[in-house]
């Protein structure tokens, strides 16, 4: 790696990060914003910048992009204008050396980026949602109307309520005999995982259902066992787009399983599969806009263009998806799309470059 290789890479991870602190700060006083709205009881000051500190790693993993295409398009804007660009070229580095110095500068960005996403990010933000509720003196509740419905085999089992650790309350289970017909109708008040697929079910009440009788029962505890664990449970708390690939994979996996639609999920998993290569497509379209535009383009005016570059791939990914939900369509297809469509784009931008 030569001298002007390594300046590129630490100028443009150095314009990468400026912008990721400016955006960080950006969305976290609109948070901030946001939650004073819900101050009272508990949850004070104090509490709310708990809160916006556990949340930032999921920021900053789906700002990074942006981040990219933002500071490089500054920092190669700025080498314009100062003529060191038409000075490495005459130093012998080629258009596609300087691309592909930027290229090095997204790889480490995307490996930043992945080990955030998948290992600091799902972790703080389930924290920051147990803060939030626990401050405000509520349990996690479901963000439907009727709780969550999950299927296993022949039981459907309602869950109106998670509680800390993955442990549940307010707990319905259906179980239909062979021929579809009800034949155990459960309530429990409270659910604790035990480990090994075993839970502890307390304050029961359950129904027995027979074409002869109907018999009730009432007991104050008893063993369930269950393939749901509380790792699954978790996802009901946090947004599918803030979870890590294998926690991901596990969900799709169990509602496949029991043939329950799995293509949220599944769309989420291959957009954070996809995350890593929107990064570098950002910085491979930074560079059509540098090089082969005339000097002494303004910053606003680059930054405009990244702005509108960045809002229009946003928006173009965001309606490929919701398609993708409505007609059923392949969610690994709907996920690559956008990214692919402006990866042709970019390829031939600088394609027209090198004539």
């Amino acid at each position: 790696m030569n001298v002007l290789t390594v300046y590129i890479v630490k100028e443009v991870l150095k314009g990468s990060l400026v912008a990721l602190l400016l955006l960080l700060t950006l969305f976290n006083l609109f948070t901030f914003s946001d939650e004073l709205k819900d101050m009272g009881g508990g949850y004070g000051l104090k509490e709310i910048f708990y809160y916006l500190a556990l949340t930032t790693p999921s920021v900053f993993y789906e700002l990074v992009p942006a981040s990219a295409l933002l500071g490089s398009l500054f920092i190669l804007g700025a080498m314009g204008n100062n003529h060191e660009l038409i000075a490495m070229r005459a130093a012998g580095l080629s258009v596609l050396g300087i691309i592909r110095s930027v290229m090095l500068a997204g790889a480490v960005l995307a490996i930043i980026s992945v080990l955030v996403g998948e290992f600091v990010a799902p972790v703080t933000q389930r924290m920051a949602q147990m803060v939030r509720v626990t401050a405000q003196g509520e349990q996690v509740h479901m963000d439907f109307k009727y709780g969550l419905w999950l299927r296993e085999g022949k039981r459907f089992i309602n869950i109106r309520q998670v509680v800390e650790d993955g442990n549940l309350a307010d707990v319905r289970v259906y179980e239909l005999d062979d021929q579809q017909h009800l034949q155990l109708a459960l309530h429990a008040d409270q659910a604790i995982f035990e480990g090994n697929q075993q839970w502890t079910l307390s304050h029961i009440r359950s129904s027995d259902i027979s074409i002869q009788q109907m018999r009730a029962n009432s007991v104050e505890s008893q063993l369930w066992t269950s393939t749901i664990a509380p790792n699954l449970l978790k996802i009901v708390a946090v947004s599918p787009n803030n979870l890590s690939l294998l926690d991901l994979a596990d969900y799709v996996n169990f509602l496949k399983k029991n043939n329950q639609k799995s293509h949220a999920f599944e769309q989420a998993f291959w957009g954070r599969i996809v995350n890593p290569l929107v990064t570098f497509i950002m910085l491979l379209i930074s560079a059509p806009f540098v090089i082969g535009v005339k000097r002494g383009v303004s910053v606003g005016e680059r930054m405009m263009i990244g702005i509108v570059i960045g809002m229009s791939f946003n928006i173009i990914d965001k309606i490929v998806g919701h398609l993708g939900l409505i007609y059923g369509l392949s969610p690994p297809l709907m996920a690559f799309i956008p990214s692919l469509v402006m990866l042709v784009l970019a390829v031939f931008a600088v394609m027209k470059l090198q004539k």
